[in-house]
């Protein structure tokens, strides 16, 4: 919290938060008012400047020329600069599909629910349309084709009181009650905004969440992606294909040599065929950003 005093003027001011929200206190006496209106706004303009909550012009342009209806939010883990396209949708709570994944690597490691990335799910013989799903696998496996059936098995294995109580305990959007404990975060009844992703998948790499060492390396290991030698990116889609419209998401981050960055997308999926532009929009973003190259 800033604290700023002047003659006649305290003012306690809050950080702005990655949804762009600050909380103010000021008080002094009321002869001092118009003398002091002026200093305020050069203060707040000063402090809280617009770039922070602003439309990013080059990255809706990208939006734009794809024709994807969606949002993305980019945050600096060091600096506190933050890179917004629409943010009226960022705001907006939609089901994480397989982002969930996140999240529940971690449950399931700390719940013992699952023996580490190598860790094995028996396939029972019933087949799916996506053909990688139809054999054992284990969790990094799982996680890298982001099998279904494999974190159903684990959601049973867990149970709905410690998904409650995980919930909860990391501020991870909102789930409705009663809920299946085997589609909670594909059927809607779990919601989450790409703000909250964004403060989410922040609180993993600063180990702020009630997860041991053990579950946070085993997520760093599977959740990568990429590695060169400028960057490295962990990141995972998601598809939420049981509500109208469709949302795709892609969540994750990227550490360089001077910082780390937390991003999430989400864009209505009109059909299959929009997919891809999940990851490539983020990381397009990115680029134009001169976050990687």
């Amino acid at each position: 919290m800033a604290h700023i005093s002047k003659p006649g003027l305290t003012v306690f001011l809050n950080s702005p938060s990655l949804t762009g929200k600050s909380l103010a206190f000021v008080s002094f006496p009321k002869l001092l008012y118009k003398q002091m209106s002026k200093y305020l706004i050069v203060l707040f303009a000063i402090l809280f400047p617009v770039c922070a909550v602003a439309e990013d012009l080059a990255i809706s342009r990208l939006f734009s020329q794809k024709g994807v209806d969606g949002t993305v939010v980019i945050a600096s883990l060091k600096g506190g600069e933050t890179f917004i396209h629409n943010k009226n949708r960022a705001e907006q709570r939609f089901s994480p599909a397989s982002t969930f994944k996140i999240m529940n690597t971690l449950i399931a490691v700390e719940e013992q629910a699952i023996a580490g990335k190598d860790g094995v799910f028996k396939w029972d013989g019933q087949m799916y349309d996506l053909p990688n799903w139809n054999h054992d696998q284990t969790l990094a496996s799982a996680f890298q084709v982001s099998c279904v059936w494999c974190y159903q098995e684990l959601a049973l294995r867990i149970g709905q009181e410690k998904y409650q109580k995980y919930l909860k305990q990391s501020n991870y959007g909102e789930l409705q009650h009663p809920f299946d404990i085997t589609t909670f975060w594909l059927d809607g009844s779990l919601q989450v905004s790409a703000f909250e992703q964004v403060h989410f998948i922040k609180n993993i790499i600063q180990h702020r969440l009630p997860f041991k060492q053990t579950a946070y390396d085993t997520l760093q290991q599977i959740m990568l992606v990429e590695k060169t030698p400028a960057y490295s990116l962990w990141a995972k889609t998601g598809w939420a294909t049981r509500g109208t419209p469709q949302v795709g998401w892609y969540v994750g981050y990227v550490e360089t040599s001077t910082d780390t960055w937390i991003f999430a997308l989400n864009m209505v999926i009109q059909s299959e065929k929009d997919l891809p532009l999940r990851r490539e929009l983020a990381l397009t973003a990115l680029k134009l950003k001169g976050i990687i190259e």
